[in-house]
């Protein structure tokens, strides 16, 4: 299904220097988003920085939500990946994209303009009606929680 997302470049090198926000394969779920920085930006083990992904995006769909990502080749090798884990992004938000990043690794790494740092998925939303009760049906699982089925 295709769906129509507004973005406002706030930083002239998109379009230019950079591509635009794309899916980089024909069976790509995110689109990249690159770090609009003035200059680069060395993190340290254990340090956060919020990135601008020089664009804003408008879904205008209550239905649609947008989810950051991390690009998982940069967490696997790099150690870095979002601080805040996921970014979720409202379908009324119109303001820039920023993107936090934590360096987990246990070496330096620099992120240069125009890096791909990320990405951006869009999903359906399902809004639930609470209905407040006494008491659950029982399920097989119950109340099993963390490991409750073993590892092997």
């Amino acid at each position: 299904m295709q769906h129509t997302l507004q973005v406002r470049c706030l930083d002239p090198r998109h379009g230019c220097e950079w591509p635009l926000p794309q899916y980089a394969t024909e069976g790509s779920a995110g689109l990249d988003l690159r770090a609009a920085l003035e200059a680069p930006l060395t993190l340290q083990p254990g340090e956060a920085e919020l990135v601008p992904s020089g664009i804003a995006i408008h879904l205008a769909d209550p239905a649609l939500c947008a989810v950051v990502l991390p690009r998982s080749g940069l967490g696997h090798r790099h150690g870095i990946v979002l601080g805040n884990g996921t970014g979720l992004i409202d379908s009324d938000y119109q303001g820039p994209l920023l993107i936090s990043v934590f360096n987990r690794g246990r070496e330096a790494y620099t992120i240069a303009p125009g890096d791909r740092i990320a990405q951006l998925v869009i999903l359906p939303v399902v809004r639930a009606t609470l209905e407040l009760v006494d008491t659950f049906v029982h399920s097989a699982r119950g109340t099993g929680g963390f490991g409750h089925t073993g590892t092997r």
